[in-house]
């Protein structure tokens, strides 16, 4: 049995390894004064300088940030909407619609960006930001109607019942007594849909136009021209930022149960 433990904790330590080495690198490189990233000459903050005299860079972080929070905005309302219709209201084919709303978490990216694209061609809207944060609100209000479901699941019905009983209309019952309740799940739900939002890029690829580069459509291109250790620092900054709002999110998950 120890051995057994021992060589599980091995083959933990090697995944982890393989998964988070190259993120450390890159992360280390960031602070290299060398442009070539190549070999280690010195410690230098210049690179994460530079990001900010960059105008297209910034622009296109501009662009991500945007975008992360219109698609974020609409997909809380359309996730909790979503979720309270489904909770209040008998549904028919309620599993049905479930499973049709899950699948955007679920489909290969590429998939899902060439169908979005070949939509966007047929009803003829041309490709800018009305289509990115289109394609972007198609998969992550997913995730904020899940997050909703489960904290909807250990919801006392009596509590609505009750502010309607006070005279409080249904809305007002869900302005004043659900919507406090769901709130560490909005939050959560929101957190994790700017993250994705924010970093996303296969979908991005094919819904926007030349005018409209996010940060990682950005970073895509710069990267295939040769190696920039200003691409080092903005993404390390993109991983700090990632991985705060991930571990928020996670926070807000437990407190919610």
């Amino acid at each position: 049995m120890k051995a057994v433990n021992t060589s599980l904790a091995i083959w933990t330590a090697v995944v982890m390894v393989f998964f988070y080495l190259p993120i450390a690198i890159l992360v280390g490189f960031s602070f290299n004064t060398s442009r070539l990233n190549i070999l280690w000459e010195g410690f230098t903050l210049e690179w994460y300088a530079s990001i900010w005299r960059d105008a297209v860079l910034v622009r296109a972080l501009e662009n991500s940030l945007i975008v992360a929070a219109i698609s974020t905005l609409l997909s809380v309302v359309l996730g909790t909407t979503g979720a309270w219709m489904l909770y209040r209201y008998r549904v028919p084919a309620v599993r049905l619609w479930q499973t049709l709303v899950f699948i955007p978490m679920i489909i290969p990216e590429v998939i899902m960006g060439v169908s979005l694209l070949i939509l966007f061609v047929v009803i003829q809207l041309e490709l800018g930001f009305a289509t990115i944060i289109i394609s972007h609100i198609t998969f992550c209000f997913p995730f904020v109607m899940v997050a909703i479901e489960a904290r909807l699941a250990g919801l006392d019905a009596s509590l609505e019942e009750a502010a309607m009983d006070l005279g409080a209309t249904p809305a007002v019952a869900f302005r004043k007594v659900l919507v406090p309740y769901l709130m560490p799940a909005i939050v959560s739900g929101a957190l994790m849909s700017f993250t994705l939002s924010l970093d996303e890029l296969i979908v991005t690829y094919f819904t926007a136009s030349a005018g409209t580069r996010t940060l990682p459509l950005e970073i895509f291109g710069r990267v295939k021209k040769g190696l920039d250790p200003t691409l080092n620092a903005i993404s390390t900054v993109f991983i700090l930022a990632t991985v705060s709002v991930v571990l928020i999110s996670e926070l807000l998950k437990r407190r919610s149960r």
